[in-house]
């Protein structure tokens, strides 16, 4: 059991998860829920969301945010990312389809972003400063 080297967390990450992010909110415990994300070693964590969503409007005011991804079988591992908001933005067709074509396949993964990108659609970036993980695989 041990922590992942800097290399090894950023790889799992960046493997297919699906992501539990976690944000703060006044005079209620954090809000968290199952995400799907994109994310490439040493980039941004990226998430497609509507702009009217509870956990878009609580990632804008907080200004930050964490992701947890894991390994829900034996040997375990996670990783939890932490980090400021670098960028909210309109989500464009090259910033969602890759995130959907990543969970469903290219087939079901252009169906899904044609009928469910929008013009309210946002893109939120995350630049991860601070990580915990472990790896229970390791001795």
């Amino acid at each position: 059991m041990a922590k992942m080297s800097s290399d090894d967390r950023e790889k799992f990450l960046s493997d297919l998860h699906v992501g539990v992010i976690a944000v703060e909110r006044k005079d209620r415990a954090p809000l968290s829920v199952p995400i799907w994300y994109g994310y490439e070693p040493g980039g941004d964590v990226l998430l497609w969301t509507e702009s009217d969503s509870l956990k878009h409007r609580l990632i804008r005011d907080a200004g930050r945010f964490s992701i947890t991804a894991q390994d829900e079988q034996p040997p375990y591992k996670y990783v939890t990312a932490e980090g400021d908001v670098t960028d909210i933005s309109p989500a464009t067709d090259t910033d969602a389809r890759p995130i959907a074509v990543r969970y469903l396949g290219e087939e079901a993964g252009n169906q899904f972003t044609d009928a469910n990108l929008t013009p309210t659609s946002v893109l939120i970036r995350m630049r991860p400063q601070r990580w915990l993980s472990f790896d229970y695989s390791e001795e």
